[in-house]
């Protein structure tokens, strides 16, 4: 009695070795997606091309097109500056500039002053209000609509020819009666072409969706993009950076006026005009979806069931006041007394049944439980009915008259 007395109690909590068991299979998972991560990272980092890019086969970049017009006979030179575009502006030259809102304001000045000299033809992506102002005068950009496959509705040969585009985003209108305008979206047009020079002009186009890779097979977007980048025999793709030394120069061009703009000013302008989306690499958009992904089943793996509940021993002996004490309790905090009405009616029915005659498999059946328990008690039917297969009671106080019906009713089938 005394070594049973002093002995310490048994310890229930997980010993290191236990948590080591536990733990490894998760961390082992979340390394594996780590080294999974940092491996795919590494071995895209070299190829990962933006939106719009030549040479990226993603959903948004361009290869199918460029390799499409390589195959035509047409040279595609990728460009990342200011220097480099303007230096390959020329009449056999069709300079695409992808990004004219990534441009600041003297840079744009400077490139309009190249191509308008240059008699070649320059297409410009979805300028915006300040770029479209610079970078094809008499030309102004409206509200943005929705991208949909619209109806050329002009006389621009490139355009009937290839029928229905995906174009819309940013609309445009001029003044100029020289400009041909094409495919309206709600009553203004997407693609406006605007003469400069003696031979030259400029294409002002805007969406960059039709010369994505998802769509190029889309509507008549292959042909629309094969005739506007292969009017001439080299097509120069001007992909701006913001790392372009040129982005540095003091943006104060003589003759400006009042119209002065420095070059935070346009880069604001370029950043309202993209949203954050497009501005992230698609692989990491992916990349993050992934990681979602092993999440959501790694915390499915953690939580799986593999069969049916099992009953376990306690590993010490609680009394059964104390047990039921506790359930009462929990009933009581989740207002649940509709759960302790049918315990309590459940466990009554239970042990009544043999003292009827009732089979315990049909202790919980009415028309048998019913009939046997009136004949050995005194109160009505319609009070037994109520209390064993009654309603939830109301109030704390009903279900504690309830328990003391039910105590009552026991006793006297004991009894009787």
């Amino acid at each position: 009695m005394t070594a049973a007395t002093t002995a310490s109690p048994t310890s229930t909590a997980p010993t290191p070795g236990q948590v080591w068991t536990r733990a490894r299979a998760v961390l082992a998972v979340v390394l594996i997606l780590v080294v999974a991560g940092i491996t795919f990272a590494a071995v895209r980092s070299g190829t990962n091309y933006g939106q719009l890019d030549p040479r990226s086969a993603e959903p948004k970049g361009s290869r199918a097109v460029a390799e499409l017009l390589e195959a035509r006979g047409i040279s595609v030179t990728v460009v990342t500056t200011l220097d480099e575009a303007t230096a390959a502006t020329g009449p056999d030259t069709t300079l695409l500039v992808t990004g004219p809102n990534l441009l600041t304001r003297s840079q744009q000045l400077r490139l309009n002053g190249a191509t308008t000299a240059s008699a070649g033809r320059t297409l410009l992506i979805a300028p915006g209000p300040g770029a479209t102002a610079r970078l094809a005068p008499g030309v102004r950009a409206e509200a943005h609509h929705a991208v949909s496959a619209l109806a050329p509705s002009c006389e621009l040969p490139a355009a009937r020819r290839a029928g229905t585009a995906d174009l819309g985003g940013t609309r445009y209108t001029t003044q100029d009666p020289a400009a041909v305008t094409c495919y309206p979206s709600a009553g203004l047009p997407s693609l406006v072409v605007l003469p400069t020079g003696t031979s030259g002009d400029t294409v002002v186009l805007g969406s960059p969706d039709f010369l994505h890779n998802e769509r190029l097979d889309k509507q008549g977007n292959a042909s629309l993009a094969l005739q506007l980048l292969g009017s001439r025999p080299h097509l120069v793709w001007y992909l701006p950076s913001l790392t372009d030394p040129s982005a540095t120069a003091d943006d104060n061009a003589p003759g400006d006026g009042s119209e002065e703009q420095s070059e935070g000013g346009a880069r604001d302008e370029a950043a309202d005009e993209s949203s954050f989306l497009d501005l992230v690499p698609s692989g990491w958009l992916w990349g993050t979806l992934q990681l979602a992904l092993a999440a959501v089943l790694a915390a499915v793996w953690r939580a799986r069931r593999l069969g049916p509940l099992v009953t376990e021993q306690l590993p010490v002996a609680i009394r059964a006041s104390e047990s039921a004490e506790g359930r009462s309790l929990l009933y009581r905090k989740a207002n649940a007394r509709d759960r302790a009405a049918d315990a309590l009616r459940a466990a009554t029915r239970t042990r009544v049944a043999p003292f009827v005659g009732v089979p315990a498999r049909d202790a919980h059946t009415p028309d048998v439980l019913l009939t046997a328990v009136s004949t050995r008690v005194t109160a009505p039917d319609q009070d037994i009915n109520a209390l064993l297969f009654g309603t939830a009671p109301a109030t704390d106080a009903a279900l504690v008259l309830l328990a003391d019906q039910l105590d009552a009713l026991e006793r006297e089938v004991r009894t009787s």
